[in-house]
């Protein structure tokens, strides 16, 4: 069955029919397994992943380096908690390394992302340190390449 997850993971608008045909598995087969994997919150949730560079919305996304204190019984878990919660906050992951959460952030600004950071999340308690990258570009978001559409705008000769 993890070959529907890895189909779905791949386009999420191939219909059930379509999934059946492509995992040689009848309708009722993927239609069930579609539905308990969203009871057992293996599907978390269904996105559409957007190129804002294509259209006329203005966004600043940012990744944030967090350094923080673990709490004595939960760890992480409560402190990153608090701060995925923020409505700015669109990803929160616990990581290895020099720090430990990575939080990505969007916002109109880069002033407000950076009040954001400023007053919501460094001010947080057991916060250390923050490092806040911009991201400038995107050339691949969870599998897609975004690529400019080339126009061409050479006129047609002919002879």
């Amino acid at each position: 069955m993890e070959e529907i997850l890895e189909i779905l993971e791949e386009n999420c608008k191939y219909t059930d029919e379509q999934i059946a045909v492509m995992t040689g598995k009848t309708v009722e087969e993927v239609r069930e397994a579609i539905q308990d994997f969203e009871e057992k919150s293996i599907i978390a949730g269904y996105t559409t992943l957007i190129n804002w560079e294509n259209t006329g919305k203005e966004t600043v996304t940012a990744l944030i380096e967090v350094k923080i204190t673990p709490q004595r019984g939960v760890g992480f878990d409560k402190v990153a908690e608090r701060i995925y919660k923020f409505p700015e906050v669109k990803a929160c992951y616990l990581m290895s390394g020099g720090f430990d959460l990575t939080v990505i952030v969007e916002g109109k600004t880069m002033k407000e992302v950076a009040l954001f950071v400023s007053q919501k999340l460094a001010v947080q308690k057991y916060v250390l340190s923050t490092a806040t990258h911009f991201i400038l570009k995107k050339y691949k978001d969870y599998g897609t390449i975004f690529k400019s559409k080339q126009i061409d705008n050479r006129e047609v000769l002919i002879i």
